[in-house]
């Protein structure tokens, strides 16, 4: 097999094995709804063997950065119907990555009335960027009690719901980077004493819940988790990610989701791939700074079954192809890469009209 051919990953139909990460972007307005450039961005890359879209919050406290899109109302599912539909109409598949922040955010960048919340009352060192007043101090969140947490997992089932009204393909939970469901996981940011807190099987509780939620909408077929351990992004840390990851992979395996998808790190205390491989082996997406020849290897040599890139799809609409014809790849221009509008963002050529 290599990386252009044909991959089943639960009901999911992949036409090759490239896939396009998920990258936040910052496009979407200020209701959290996706905009017309969001429609020509996604299907430009249509030719991926599926799509996994920019983080999407499952509620209005899920909410974080500016200008990112959410699943949590009628405006917001009618505008991802359009993007999923363009996809679609360019023969592509895309599954919508639920992203709950927790503590990870600003109230600039939520609707009035919205609240940032945790597992435990720590507030995450470090700076958020803000359209109203620049770069601002992470908000100290308001302690999740214990009776919220179910409606917490709720809204992410809702969010599957409202995902596949919208013509997602699937869903995927994103389980790293320091938002919600990684907090829960982590000992630096969870010191609950209650069934969610505490030990590592309490700790895990909370993404396996959501999980288990997610796929009970339409089946675990269609749902996949992103997951990179020993990740500190935004002030995440854990005593022992080992066991943290051995028990919440264990356990997801069980659920028979549609795929893993794990970010390596290759400084880190864990060897997220293999570990990946142990409890998902066939259903496994890698990714982080693989280049063409490595990614192909990767597949050929049976360690992944498809490889996720970022970077190189922000300039590279027509990265399959490209691939495929041993073309040089664009460089993108990192000022405008959260900067809004179209231009550093649905404005990258494809090869043939590079040299047209």
């Amino acid at each position: 097999m290599d990386i252009f051919s044909r991959l089943t990953l639960g009901r999911l139909e992949l036409q090759n094995r490239v896939v396009m990460a998920p990258m936040t972007r910052s496009r979407a307005d200020s209701d959290a709804v996706p905009t017309d450039m969001m429609v020509d961005y996604y299907a430009q890359r249509a030719s991926a063997g599926l799509i996994i879209s920019e983080g999407i919050a499952p509620s209005a406290s899920g909410l974080g950065y500016c200008r990112t899109p959410g699943l949590f109302n009628e405006a917001q599912v009618a505008a991802w119907a359009r993007v999923t539909a363009a996809v679609h109409a360019a023969g592509g598949k895309i599954v919508a990555q639920l992203m709950h922040v927790g503590r990870v955010g600003s109230h600039h960048n939520k609707p009035v009335g919205s609240e940032t919340v945790a597992p435990s009352a720590i507030q995450a060192k470090g700076e958020i960027y803000t359209d109203q007043a620049g770069m601002v101090a992470f908000d100290k969140p308001r302690v999740l009690r214990g009776g919220e947490i179910p409606w917490i997992v709720s809204e992410y089932r809702q969010a599957t719901e409202n995902a596949y009204a919208a013509g997602f393909d699937g869903v995927e939970l994103h389980c790293t980077s320091g938002y919600l469901p990684a907090q829960f996981l982590s000992t630096g940011t969870n010191k609950r004493d209650d069934e969610y807190g505490g030990s590592v099987e309490n700790r895990c509780r909370f993404a396996l819940q959501v999980l288990a939620a997610m796929a009970s909408v339409d089946g675990a077929g269609r749902v996949g988790m992103r997951v990179c351990p020993d990740n500190p992004f935004n002030d995440l840390s854990d005593e022992d990610p080992q066991r943290t990851f051995e028990q919440l992979l264990g356990e997801a395996a069980q659920l028979q989701l549609a795929y893993l998808h794990v970010i390596r790190m290759p400084a880190g205390r864990v060897d997220n791939i293999a570990l990946g491989q142990h409890f998902f082996g066939d259903r496994l997406i890698v990714n982080d700074s693989y280049d063409f020849e490595e990614a192909s290897a990767v597949i050929a040599g049976g360690a992944a079954a498809a490889v996720s890139f970022g970077r190189p799809y922000i300039a590279n609409p027509d990265l399959v192809e490209r691939f495929r014809d041993g073309a040089a790849l664009s460089s993108f221009d990192p000022r405008t890469l959260y900067a809004g509008g179209a231009k550093g963002y649905s404005d990258y050529p494809p090869r043939d009209s590079d040299m047209a």
